[in-house]
């Protein structure tokens, strides 16, 4: 199998130690195999990418010793094929509109009835408030779309998995229990306003049109990685193969995050730091 794999950042802010970490062990990794490093930009959210951050991105990952072929996709260029999936999973009875704010979710997942809101790879746990009981007919509306995760896991003919060759944060493998879908993760959206598909589907349909191999990302997405084999299955996609790699923390073992500017390789650059020490402080 030849090995190909990628880096995928928002251009939302600067990256930090912790995207370093991925996108160096992603490049190694491939180098080791003799494969591919891929650079994709995940510019969805137009509201908040930025010009200057992405090409922040590009001279980070350059000065860090990083090659990759051109030209980078930008997942705002693909908008059609992403509309053609969703097009695909409606025709199928999967997906229904939902008008829901994330105001009104949190409110009816935290009611008195449904006791405290739980949390899943989507963040809270949708409660189902627009869900119908029978799948909606004709077209298919320009609005927020959620996956009837009932429904999806119904048409399964044997329970979806993975290879992991890192773990989970609780050390989990490849196995997905589908029975428990729809209590642990809900009705996921699969289009959101303003931006034409969600994370979970154009990662998806991005990693299978650029025949990537090996998906290697922090271990925060394992959760995540069972919406990803399910559309897989749906939608008749290849799985990859996983890894799962540890996160970068901070000194009380908190996640780093684009506001941790003290982190940012920018930072590390102004101080006159080497992409050498960069892999040192990072664990490389």
């Amino acid at each position: 199998m030849n090995f190909t794999t990628r880096f995928a950042p928002s251009p939302t802010g600067p990256l930090h130690l912790g995207h370093a970490y991925s996108a160096v062990l992603a490049h190694d990794m491939a180098q080791a195999a003799g494969g591919a490093f891929l650079l994709r930009i995940d510019d969805l959210d137009q509201t908040r990418c930025k010009p200057q951050w992405e090409a922040q991105i590009f001279d980070d990952l350059a000065w860090l010793g990083l090659t990759w072929p051109q030209p980078v996709l930008h997942q705002s260029d693909r908008l059609p094929r992403y509309r053609d999936a969703l097009q695909t999973l409606w025709d199928q009875g999967l997906l229904y509109p939902c008008s829901c704010s994330r105001a009104d979710i949190r409110a009816a997942a935290s009611a008195p009835q449904e006791g405290a809101p739980l949390h899943g790879p989507d963040g809270v746990i949708y409660p189902g408030t627009c869900r119908p009981t029978t799948p909606p007919r004709g077209p298919m509306p320009d609005m927020p779309l959620r996956l009837d995760m009932a429904r999806a896991v119904a048409l399964l003919d044997a329970p979806p998995s993975f290879t992991e060759t890192g773990s989970g944060p609780d050390g989990e493998t490849g196995l997905i229990r589908p029975q428990n879908m729809q209590v642990l993760v809900g009705d996921v959206a699969l289009a959101r306003p303003g931006m034409g598909a969600s994370y979970h589907l154009s990662v998806v349909l991005d990693d299978a049109d650029q025949a990537i191999t090996h998906v290697i990302r922090g271990q925060d997405l394992f959760s995540a990685t069972q919406i990803h084999v399910l559309l897989q299955r749906l939608l008749d996609l290849p799985t990859p193969i996983y890894h799962h790699h540890r996160l970068i923390r901070d000194e009380v073992g908190k996640r780093l995050a684009k506001r941790d500017d003290a982190r940012a390789i920018a930072t590390y650059r102004s101080e006159g730091r080497s992409p050498d020490e960069i892999r040192s402080i990072a664990g490389l």
